[in-house]
């Protein structure tokens, strides 16, 4: 009885290992490629807009320090000036890029 069921274990594992040399069908193999470019093209774009998004606040950061330098009636126009260009810096960052 143990001689069967190994025999039986051993087929088995014969045949999935044999299995897994199979080629895909090219439409299949196709379509798994279109995919994964698909989703690292996302990735790279979502990597980019995270990237643009911290350099704007670090550069939102040291704008506004260096107005706190200046005198109270110059630190408002300075600071809207910097909040200015980091509205923009933001809306930039979501803008999707060429094609």
């Amino acid at each position: 009885m143990n001689r069967v069921l190994t025999m039986l274990i051993a087929g088995a594992f014969a045949a999935s290992l044999g299995a897994c040399n199979k080629a895909e069908d090219p439409a299949e193999v196709q379509a798994d490629v279109a995919e994964a470019q698909a989703d690292m093209s996302q990735d790279m774009i979502e990597g980019q807009e995270e990237t643009a998004l911290a350099r704007a606040e670090g550069e939102h950061k040291g704008a506004i320090e260096q107005c706190e330098a200046l005198t109270a009636e110059q630190q408002t126009a300075c600071k809207d000036e910097a909040d200015a260009a980091y509205e923009a810096a933001k809306s930039a960052a979501d803008l999707p890029g060429p094609s």
